[in-house]
């Protein structure tokens, strides 16, 4: 008696911890099919009220847990059933020969009608593109300008490194230029005077100068002053 008497409570406690691993899969189960209720830095999820004083075990469980996989869709080929009982070799493979079938004649429309190829090839005939559409996007001026700085790029005239902080500059010698290393020197018109003069066509000593009659009004300023709204 006493026997069964341990056996029936060792019977008892392994239905216990048999139910009990049930109920903490159950909840792990829960817990990874709601992991999207896990809070966040941001918002608190449904499990961490911020009016409790400690969060729900529901939460540290969510923390604990990680979420569920996506499940692949099982695509049913046609072709699984028959490649089944490859391995097995117990079934020989049948692959289906059959020619498929011609389609279903339909009677002609009555009317003035074109034929039903006819109506077909000009529906599905090759595109025949236009000049503008053929043409590139970019212009043929723009590809020209592209290539011609890659040619100016790859054949520079010279090939002196720059050098910013180096006296390489100071001991090249000065070169002037045709208009300063002349003998003539630089012409007055356009800094000096905007007239040209050719003293060969004076009639007298000196060249004739126009001197236009003053103006009244531009004489009398600063020369006159008012004292109470009268002019002295």
């Amino acid at each position: 008696r006493n026997e069964l008497q341990a056996y029936a409570e060792m019977k008892e406690n392994k239905e216990k911890r048999r139910d009990l691993e049930k109920k903490e899969r159950e909840k792990e189960y829960q817990a990874r099919k709601m992991h999207y209720l896990l809070s966040t830095e941001q918002i608190a999820g449904i499990y961490n009220s911020p009016f409790r004083k400690s969060p729900d075990p529901m939460e540290l469980l969510l923390r604990k847990s990680k979420p569920l996989s996506h499940r692949r869709r099982q695509m049913n080929s046609p072709f699984t059933s028959e490649l089944y009982d490859w391995p097995t070799c117990t079934k020989a493979p049948t692959f289906s020969t059959a020619q498929p079938l011609p389609p279903i004649g339909r009677p002609k429309p009555q009317g003035p009608f074109r034929d039903t190829a006819e109506v077909l090839r000009q529906r599905y005939k090759p595109l025949e593109t236009t000049l503008r559409v053929a043409a590139s996007i970019n212009s043929p001026l723009e590809k020209a300008r592209e290539e011609m700085k890659r040619e100016e790029w790859r054949n520079r005239i010279h090939d002196n490194e720059f050098l910013p902080f180096s006296s390489y500059h100071k001991n090249k010698k000065y070169e002037p230029s045709i208009h300063r290393s002349g003998k003539y020197g630089q012409e007055t018109y356009g800094i000096k005077h905007f007239r040209e003069v050719q003293p060969k066509k004076w009639v007298a000593d000196k060249d004739f100068q126009t001197v236009l009659p003053s103006i009244v009004l531009f004489e009398k300023f600063g020369k006159t002053y008012s004292r109470t709204g009268q002019i002295v």
